[in-house]
């Protein structure tokens, strides 16, 4: 067979797989609109991790709504993660501005600016990993989320998916599995530590985020929360 014919199978067969990964995600958001998530795509990660690594898994995931999680903890989340998450819509683009002044001033390229409606598109339907080709994808599906979602949605999903530990998933089983006190019942200085280990949640430990949740309780205060 000509190379030709054999590269034009190959591009149809990588269109038809993207096709078909992106309709299986817009649907999933349809889902996510009314129903919680029966497990997300991190979750799935981490336990193909462990089996690799022959180690120890145990899921620790109960999804509650957003009123069973105290708005001192939602406050804290959004001050750390994203501040101006009701203000935009699905890209912070100040932020993005103000990070890559910042790079160019440095001459290295740092983190990025995503947004908690980013950061829900990663975890629901992608993994961990660092790409360009990941972060494309994720890119594309943040508009469909925040069309379909709408924001407490989004942040609903957000406090109930993402790690906070290893094999804790959720405002609920953090909240849970480091105070010992339901999400509803997580206070300001507690929602900031909890907050303080989001980027880091497999490594870092509340007690230990000291300075950082003293700047997450000042974002907090300015915010006038």
């Amino acid at each position: 067979m000509p190379r030709r014919g054999i590269a034009g199978r190959i591009l149809r067969g990588t269109l038809l797989l993207a096709a078909g990964f992106y309709t299986f995600c817009l649907l999933g958001l349809v889902y996510l609109k009314f129903l919680p998530p029966l497990t997300t795509a991190v979750q799935m990660e981490r336990r193909v991790q462990a089996m690799i690594h022959r180690e120890d898994y145990r899921n620790r995931y109960t999804f509650v709504p957003l009123y069973r999680i105290s708005h001192e903890f939602q406050h804290a989340v959004i001050s750390a993660e994203d501040g101006r998450f009701y203000q935009h819509h699905g890209f912070d683009w100040k932020e993005i501005q103000k990070l890559a002044e910042k790079d160019a001033e440095e001459g290295k390229l740092g983190r990025g600016a995503s947004t908690i409606s980013q950061q829900l598109v990663k975890n629901l339907f992608l993994t961990t990993s660092r790409s360009i080709v990941r972060k494309g994808i994720e890119t594309t599906l943040t508009p469909p989320a925040e069309f379909i979602l709408g924001k407490q949605r989004i942040l609903e999903l957000y406090m109930n998916v993402i790690e906070w530990g290893p094999g804790i998933y959720g405002a609920e089983a953090a909240a849970e599995g480091w105070y010992h006190v339901p999400a509803a019942k997580v206070n300001r200085e507690q929602g900031a530590r909890l907050a303080a280990i989001i980027p880091s949640p497999r490594h870092r430990k509340p007690a230990r985020m000291n300075d950082l949740s003293a700047r997450i309780l000042e974002r907090m205060r300015r915010m006038g929360w």
